[in-house]
C-alpha cells in the first residue's frame, strides 16, 4: 500500500500544522507575520527592490476597511488584518491560478481561515456583510497596487478591480520594506488590535 502523502507543515514556532485537518491551537502570529512577509503578491512581478508582500498587503486592507467603516467593533478589524492569513502556508495564488485548480483551493482556504478565526477570538464564520466590506478594501488595495507597482494602466485595473473612491487612497502609500520590517509591522498591528478586543 502506498504510504499516505504527509499534509502537515512545521512552522518555526514549532507546531505542526495539519492543512487538511487545520486546528487553532497550532496557529501562531509570529508564524502568520512570517509567512506573509515572505509571500509576494502579484507572483512577484512588481516594481521596486523588495517584493510587495502578502502582510503588507493586509495591513493596507485593514487600514482601508477603517476608512470603509469606521464605526465597526475592534474585531472585524481584526478579522481585516487577517484577510489573506491562509496564504502563510498555502501562498497567493493569482486569481487565474484558482480558478484552474478549482473547488479544493476554496475549500483549503476556507478550513484555514476557520482556524484562524477561532484561534484570535473571531467567529469561524464573519457575517456576510462584513465579508462584503473587506473585499471591498480588498479591491481598493488592488487597484492600487496594480496601478502603482504592478503595471496596470488604470482603465485595465479598472476593468478587473473598479475604479475605487479617491478619498479611501488618499494619503495612502503602497510600502515595499524588508520582510523583518513588515513582519514586525503585522505583528505589532495584530497585538494591538488584540488588545482591544
Amino acid at each position: 500500500m502506498a504510504k499516505p502523502a504527509r499534509a502537515w507543515q512545521r512552522m518555526l514556532s514549532g507546531r505542526r500544522l495539519d492543512l487538511l485537518d487545520p486546528t487553532p491551537v497550532d496557529i501562531e502570529i509570529e508564524d502568520i507575520a512570517h509567512g506573509l512577509a515572505f509571500v509576494a503578491r502579484w507572483n512577484g512581478q512588481t516594481a521596486g527592490d523588495f517584493a510587495y508582500s502578502v502582510a503588507e498587503h493586509s495591513l493596507l486592507v485593514e487600514h482601508i476597511f477603517g476608512r470603509i467603516t469606521p464605526d465597526a467593533p475592534v474585531k472585524w478589524r481584526m478579522a481585516a488584518l487577517l484577510h489573506d492569513a491562509p496564504e502563510y502556508v498555502i501562498g497567493d495564488m493569482i486569481s487565474p491560478v484558482k480558478a484552474a485548480v478549482g473547488p479544493d483551493y476554496g475549500a483549503l482556504d476556507e478550513r484555514l481561515t476557520a482556524a484562524i478565526h477561532v484561534r484570535f477570538g473571531l467567529p469561524a464564520q464573519i457575517p456576510a456583510t462584513v465579508k462584503k466590506q473587506i473585499k471591498r478594501a480588498d479591491r481598493v488595495s488592488a487597484w492600487m497596487e496594480a496601478t502603482r507597482i504592478a503595471g496596470f494602466s488604470q482603465g485595465e485595473a479598472t476593468k478587473f478591480f473598479g475604479r475605487p473612491k479617491d478619498e479611501l487612497m488618499e494619503g495612502l502609500e503602497i510600502l515595499l520594506r524588508p520582510p523583518r520590517e513588515v513582519r514586525y509591522a503585522f505583528t505589532e498591528r495584530h497585538r494591538d488590535l488584540l488588545a482591544r478586543m
